[in-house]
């Protein structure tokens, strides 16, 4: 518990967010590691079956190591209006992208040791005029003064113990995927997750593999040109650059036991093609790890849930996989 906390984004206010931030903080309060809530304090206190007496409004980062046993420590930014758990509204928008910008200017500025976001839901920041697919595409914006090992744009990871995923197009359209893959956005996942595998998770060799687009990774041509055309000169090209890439394989056998023991990484395609097996091996403990940043970044594998917001039903076993995450990559980043 030395050396700064990190910081935890509310989220959607009427989401699991303030739910999930106190039981993880009541499972690490003892042991760590330390965070500060950038959000509004009254939300976490309406959280808590304690109320406002386990919440405690701090000033600075620093004072986060400090009180953490004892109190779960918040920079209280309030809600402009009120908010009913499992009712989204727009009226939260404003404060939620506050919350986020205020988190990554603290890690941007060395305040904290890494930034990990509580689920937002797009809808009602979309009607607020929020005009990014997601979180790691905002991010990526509000880092993008600050160019990182080279990386053109964030990539996402979904990580659980014996697979991690990165994604070539992220919130995307299955019908746009194909015609926005290209080799240089293939090349440049690849190289930011090697890069990745290295500095952030200790892996001095790493092995990363490509997935196919088409079934059975184009069948030679013949269902789909993609793999000939795109994905296998871009794995060749990052065997020219350095990488132990391999590919492309069909997505339905990448993932088998076996043949995750064969490499550190998967790159994918699309979306779902990198997330279902990951929910499908540890749907509660996945953790979002966005790489390509110039600051540590993770979030839990879910939602906002708004279906069991308030009910005192929600997990925190994500949240607290997702800190755990941002602190070891930011201990392996500072080394």
């Amino acid at each position: 518990m030395k050396n700064g906390p990190l910081a935890v984004t509310l989220g959607d206010p009427a989401g699991i967010g303030p739910e999930v931030i106190v039981k993880a903080w009541s499972r690490l309060r003892g042991e760590g590691p330390p965070f500060v809530v950038v959000g509004d304090f009254q939300s976490l206190a309406s959280a808590s079956a304690s109320g406002s007496g386990i919440v405690q409004r701090i000033t600075t980062p620093d004072q986060a190591p400090r009180v953490f046993r004892d109190s779960l420590p918040v920079i209280d930014m309030p809600l402009r209006a009120p908010v009913v758990a499992g009712q989204p509204s727009a009226a939260s928008a404003r404060s939620v992208i506050q919350w986020i910008e205020t988190g990554v200017g603290l890690a941007l500025s060395g305040a904290v040791r890494g930034l990990v976001t509580a689920p937002i839901a797009k809808a009602p920041l979309y009607e607020a005029g929020f005009r990014f697919p997601g979180h790691t595409e905002f991010l990526g914006e509000l880092t993008q003064a600050t160019r990182y090992d080279g990386a053109r744009g964030p990539i996402m990871m979904l990580a659980v113990p014996g697979l991690r995923t990165t994604l070539v197009t992220v919130h995307e359209p299955l019908a746009r995927v194909s015609a926005l893959l290209t080799i240089e956005k293939i090349v440049n996942a690849g190289l930011v997750t090697a890069q990745a595998l290295r500095r952030d998770f200790g892996i001095a060799q790493p092995r990363v593999a490509v997935a196919g687009l088409n079934p059975h990774a184009g069948e030679s041509g013949g269902i789909g040109r993609e793999e000939a055309e795109i994905i296998e000169p871009a794995v060749r090209a990052l065997r020219d650059l350095g990488v132990d890439a391999t590919g492309p394989y069909p997505a339905d056998s990448l993932f088998p036991e076996a043949m995750r023991a064969r490499y550190d990484a998967a790159v994918c395609m699309y979306h779902d093609q990198a997330l279902i097996p990951v929910k499908m091996l540890d749907f509660w403990g996945g953790v979002n790890v966005t790489l390509g940043l110039p600051i540590v970044r993770t979030s839990p594998d879910h939602g906002t849930a708004f279906d069991i917001a308030g009910r005192g039903q929600a997990r925190p076993d994500s949240l607290i996989a997702a800190i755990q995450a941002a602190e070891d990559i930011a201990v392996r980043r500072a080394a």
